[in-house]
């Protein structure tokens, strides 16, 4: 469900990139509780079309309910997210995601770009509670620092338990090993020279472009750390992920149409999914049935649910868990029907 916020304020980040920050009334304080990690989808109409976009929680400690956000070239909603003024309202989800800390002591975070919206979150919760943090950031520029200043003065609060790293691209700094991209090779090479420790970390987190998350995951099981303390959220823009072919059993279900039904806050609803189709999310959208969603790229969970009956397929996965995909779960926005008849339970815990 969403609920009208009212932004309280807008700052300017970079040329590129604002924070908007929200009022959230006493009544709504509950709904609103977050865990530093998590992510707020917003919606909008933009330009006569109806949008939501999912962005992370980058609220420190006791500040006001945050999220930023960079422009995306070609895209849509960030520009109109650049555009709004204080005293405006959003239509905003209550807060989702799995993306979170379980009171580790001590946590190595590796972002890149607007990356760092979840993790500055997450490192600012850690310093507060009296964890050890080292945050490696990657970006082009001095200017491109999103929460420069914030990280600057977590720094100077903190001086014996944060390290903090940047990378810069396109700006040389003295140390050869900082110019560049985050890579897993530059990232075990600071291991290697003790500048992290990536064997002592209870968690390491990772955020940013799918790219540097693969490279530096396989660079960590590599060196041999457990995967079970590697975390992962990717900053993907739906569409652009490599999305897998139906398979054969989905396109004969397709051609034949898919009876589907939903079971939602407690009510059931019907729809086909036919050969136009490509997931039950955009079956249901074309008749008119709002499901719950917010990425669409597999990434956010938003849409999870389980298949009561029937099977089905998926083009994407970047968020369940595989217990759960044993379990029976799936994503409607990338779930293909492989079945005569499909049953979803959005309900299911």
């Amino acid at each position: 469900m969403f609920h009208a916020l009212t932004l309280s304020a807008v700052d300017r980040l970079t040329d590129d990139a604002v924070a908007l920050r929200f009022d959230v009334p006493d009544a709504l304080a509950d709904t609103f509780a977050y865990e530093p990690g998590q992510y707020l989808t917003l919606r909008a109409d933009v330009g006569g079309e109806d949008m939501r976009r999912s962005y992370s929680i980058a609220s420190l400690p006791g500040e006001a309910l945050c999220v930023g956000v960079k422009a995306v070239e070609g895209g849509a909603f960030s520009p109109f997210a650049q555009s709004l003024k204080p005293g405006e309202t959003l239509q905003v989800m209550p807060p989702e995601g799995r993306f979170v800390t379980k009171d580790e002591e001590k946590l190595v975070l590796i972002a890149a770009g607007s990356g760092i919206t979840p993790i500055i979150s997450i490192a600012s919760d850690a310093l507060v509670r009296g964890a050890e943090v080292t945050l490696i950031y990657g970006n082009r520029t001095t200017g491109s620092i999103m929460f420069r200043d914030t990280l600057d003065a977590l720094k100077d609060r903190y001086l014996e338990r944060f390290t903090l790293i940047h990378v810069l691209s396109r700006e040389p700094q003295d140390v050869a090993l900082l110019n560049g991209r985050v890579s897993g090779e530059k990232v075990t090479t600071l291991a290697r020279a003790g500048a992290v420790d990536l064997d002592g970390a209870d968690g390491i987190f990772l955020c940013g472009p799918g790219e540097m998350i693969d490279d530096v995951s396989a660079a960590l099981a590599n060196v041999d750390i457990n995967s079970d303390k590697v975390h992962f959220e990717r900053f993907t823009q739906a569409g652009e992920t490599p999305r897998a072919p139906k398979s054969a059993e989905a396109e004969i279900a397709a051609q034949s149409g898919v009876a589907v039904t939903v079971v939602l806050d407690g009510a059931r609803r019907q729809f086909q999914v036919e050969a136009q189709d490509d997931t039950v999310l955009d079956a249901a959208a074309r008749q008119g049935l709002e499901l719950p969603f917010s990425c669409k790229g597999g990434m956010c969970c938003t849409c999870r649910c389980k298949v009561a009956e029937g099977s089905a397929e998926m083009a994407v996965n970047y968020s369940l868990e595989p217990w759960e995909m044993e379990a029976g779960f799936t994503l409607a926005c990338q779930a293909r029907p492989t079945s005569e008849t499909l049953v979803l339970d959005f309900d299911a815990a």
